[in-house]
C-alpha cells in the first residue's frame, strides 16, 4: 500500500482525497519510482480543484512532476537505485503522476536527475523552471541579448516567472517583473528584477501598437496580457508564450508581427524531445543560481496539498510549491 491524491468521479462531479492505495492499482508501465519529491503546479492545482478538464480518465493521480528513486526497472537506460526526474508527458493527466508515494512509468519519459541538483532543489525548478529555460533558449536562438534591451516576465511572482527572472538577471538581462502582488516587490528584486510594473497596466484592451518598450518577453499569461505585451515589443522583439493564466483568447492585430516584424514563439514542455529537456536542465545547472532556490519555495505536506490548490489558483502561493512526498 501506498499513500496518493487520488481524484475520483467523473468530470463536473469528482472526488479527491488522499488515500491509501494499493500497488497492483499502479498503470502499466516499464520502471517503478518511489517518488521522494513532486511539486504543486498550476495544472494541478486546476486537476485538483475541478476548475478545468485537466484529468482525462478516472481515478487519477495528479503531478505533472516527480524525483525518485528507480525501484524496478524493464528499461534497459534505468536500473534500481538511479535517481530521476520526470516533467510532463501527459503524466497527472492521461497517466498516474507524482502526488503519490510510488509512480510505474514509461521509461522513455524519464531522465536522470541531473548533477549538482538533489531530489529536492529538482523540484524547487520542476516543470515551471524547465519551461522557464526554454523560454530563454527560445529568446536566445531568435537573437535577443542582453544588449538588446529590457525583457519582460509576466506572472513573475508564479513559478515560470520566478525562475525566468532568477535565471535572465544572472544572464545579464535587465528584467521587469509583472505581478498583481505589489507586496511581493522586495521578492522579485531579490530575484534579479529591476523594475516591477503592475499587471492592471496589462490586462485592459490597448492599441494595435504601442509605444516601442520591450526587447524580450516571456508571458504565462495569454489573452488580453498577450495581447499587449506583443503591441509594446521593439522592432524584432521577440515573445515566448508558454502559459494562459488570463485566458486563451488572443485578441491581437497583425500589426505588431507585419510592421515591426516581431516574432511569437510557442514554448512546449510537455512533450519536448529528451535532447532538448536534456539541454534545458544541463542550463539550468549553468544559470539559476542554486541560491536563489530556496528563496522561491513554499514546501506543503502530501496531506496539506489538496488545500494548497485552491491557495496556488487565489495567487495565495508564490514561487514553486514543493510536496515532500517520501514516507
Amino acid at each position: 500500500m501506498f499513500k496518493a491524491i487520488l481524484i475520483e468521479g467523473s468530470r463536473g462531479d469528482q472526488q479527491v482525497a488522499l488515500k491509501s492505495v494499493e500497488e497492483t492499482q499502479l498503470p502499466e508501465g516499464d520502471v517503478t519510482v518511489e517518488v521522494a519529491y513532486s511539486t504543486l503546479n498550476y495544472k494541478d492545482a486546476l486537476a485538483i480543484t475541478g476548475k478545468a478538464p485537466i484529468a482525462k480518465t478516472y481515478p487519477m493521480v495528479p503531478g505533472i512532476d516527480l524525483a525518485g528513486v528507480v525501484t524496478e526497472s524493464d528499461n534497459p537506460d534505468f536500473k534500481p537505485g538511479d535517481q530521476v526526474v520526470l516533467n510532463g508527458w501527459g503524466v497527472g493527466e492521461k497517466h498516474w503522476g507524482g502526488l503519490a508515494e510510488k509512480a510505474r512509468l514509461s521509461g522513455d519519459w524519464l531522465i536522470p536527475l541531473q548533477v549538482p541538483f538533489t531530489p529536492r532543489q529538482a523540484m524547487a525548478i520542476g516543470t515551471a523552471g524547465y519551461t522557464s529555460m526554454l523560454c530563454v533558449i527560445a529568446l536566445e536562438k531568435q537573437g535577443v541579448k542582453p544588449d538588446s534591451g529590457d525583457i519582460l516576465v509576466t506572472g513573475a511572482t508564479g513559478g515560470v516567472g520566478s525562475v525566468a527572472v532568477a535565471i535572465l538577471a544572472k544572464l545579464g538581462y535587465s528584467v521587469t517583473a509583472v505581478t498583481g502582488r505589489p507586496e511581493e516587490e522586495g521578492y522579485l528584486k531579490s530575484l534579479g528584477a529591476k523594475q516591477i510594473l503592475d499587471r492592471a497596466e496589462l490586462t485592459e484592451p490597448g492599441k494595435p501598437l504601442a509605444r516601442e518598450t520591450w526587447a524580450g518577453a516571456i508571458d504565462v499569461a495569454g489573452g488580453q496580457v498577450l495581447a499587449n505585451v506583443c503591441a509594446a515589443m521593439k522592432y524584432r522583439g521577440v515573445v515566448a508564450a508558454c502559459g494562459l493564466a488570463a485566458g486563451m483568447d488572443f485578441p491581437v492585430t497583425v500589426a505588431p508581427f507585419i510592421l515591426r516584424g516581431v516574432t511569437l514563439c510557442g514554448v512546449d514542455s510537455v512533450m519536448a524531445p529528451k535532447a532538448d529537456r536534456l539541454y534545458a536542465w544541463k542550463r539550468l545547472a549553468e544559470d539559476l543560481s542554486p541560491e536563489l532556490l530556496d528563496s522561491m519555495i513554499t514546501e506543503v505536506s502530501l496531506d496539506d496539498a489538496i488545500g494548497a490548490a485552491g491557495q496556488l489558483l487565489e495567487g495565495k502561493l508564490r514561487g514553486r510549491v514543493v510536496i515532500p512526498v517520501a514516507g
